[in-house]
């Protein structure tokens, strides 16, 4: 597949389906008790495709009135890959499902949180892709 074919695969409102943003309060109300304790609303985003790996990438995006600091969103990729609420492996296995027959998820791995700006944070993940027909 190209390129083109994957950003169009991989259309927000399918991904919104696959990492609905009311997970996000889901997440909060586990984590604290409430999720108005929340500090950020979470999105997934298809970013790019290169060579054998999907990049997406959860957004972190501040709620109004809350402040969205590096000492809140740094240690998440450790918590996000374990969080049964985020479900990373259940997310990789939904985007699995939206790929042609031959073509799985062979393995994911979140990455670094990324500060864009004081407003969005990402957590990069990369999904590595397998050819069955190989």
């Amino acid at each position: 597949m190209k390129a083109q074919d994957y950003s169009e695969l991989f259309v927000p409102d399918k991904l919104d389906r696959v990492f609905p943003t009311e997970r996000a309060d889901q997440f909060f109300d586990a984590l604290f008790g409430d999720a108005g304790e929340g500090a950020y609303d979470i999105r997934l985003a298809f970013n790019a495709v290169e060579n054998d790996r999907l990049e997406f990438q959860f957004e972190l995006i501040r709620r109004p009135g809350k402040c969205l600091v590096c000492n809140l969103t740094y240690g998440l990729p450790q918590v996000f890959a374990r969080h049964p609420v985020v479900n990373v492996k259940g997310v990789v296995s939904e985007i699995e499902k939206m790929l042609p027959d031959h073509l799985v998820c062979s393995d994911w791995q979140l990455c670094n949180t990324q500060e864009i700006s004081g407003d969005l944070h990402i957590v990069p993940l990369h999904v590595t892709l397998t050819d069955n027909r190989k």
